[in-house]
Parts: C-alpha cells; structure tokens; sequence
C-alpha cells in the first residue's frame, strides 16, 4: 500500500521560509515522478514542482527562484525548500507520485495523493 504523508506546513509572515516533508511509503522515490501541488482557496489545484526518475526538476513559473524541490533516496522522503514567501503561496499543498508527464505543468494523471499541509502567509 502506497502512503504519503506531508508535513512541515504552517503560518509565516512574507519574506519566511519553510519546509515541507512527504514521508513516502509503499514506493522508492528515486524510481517514480515525484512532484508537489497546491490549491488555494476557490481556485484549481496546480502543480508547483516535480522530480523525476533521472532527478531533473521542474516548477511552476510563479516559484521559481524561491522554491526548491528535492529527495531523499535513503529516507524516502520529497521535499519542498519555500524561500521568499509570498501571500499569494497560500495554499494547501499536497505530495504527489506517479503519473505522467514529470514536467510541471505538464505533470498529470498523479497515481497517489496525500492528505495535503496547509500553508499561509500573511502580508
């Protein structure tokens, strides 16, 4: 059974940084797309960065430069490195692997989802 949990969310001011974690289970994240979305309050979920197999990364325009993503092969674990944070990052964000398309924003069809962390940033 394939798990994913994230963790790491919470409340800065603009201009803060955090980091989100998503312990993986069930799947080596080295050998799957891996990848980070969020969804803000009445708007559509979009991606925000993904990783595939061979390690490339990608990102959404809006967070590039600020935002980093990364893995860890021997914790198993997806990470999203948020600098320069803006109000308008505030979102849920939610860990995704598998699927098709590992180039945000063509990543798509995402075969496991977790349960999402909340993030907001206050002006």
């Amino acid at each position: 059974q394939v798990r994913l949990v994230e963790s790491g969310g919470g409340s800065v001011q603009a201009g803060g940084s955090l980091r989100l974690s998503c312990a993986v289970s069930g799947i080596s994240v080295s050998m799957h797309c891996m990848g980070w979305f969020r969804q803000a309050p009445g708007k559509q979920r979009e991606g925000v960065a993904a990783i595939d197999h061979y390690g490339s990364t990608s990102y959404t325009d809006s967070v590039k430069g600020r935002f980093t993503v990364s893995r860890d092969g021997a914790q198993n674990t997806l990470y999203l490195q948020m600098n320069s944070l803006k109000p308008e990052d505030t979102a849920m964000y939610y860990c995704a692997a598998g699927g098709r398309g590992c180039s945000t924003p063509n990543y798509a069809d995402v075969y496991w989802w977790g349960k999402g962390t909340p993030v907001t940033i206050s002006s």
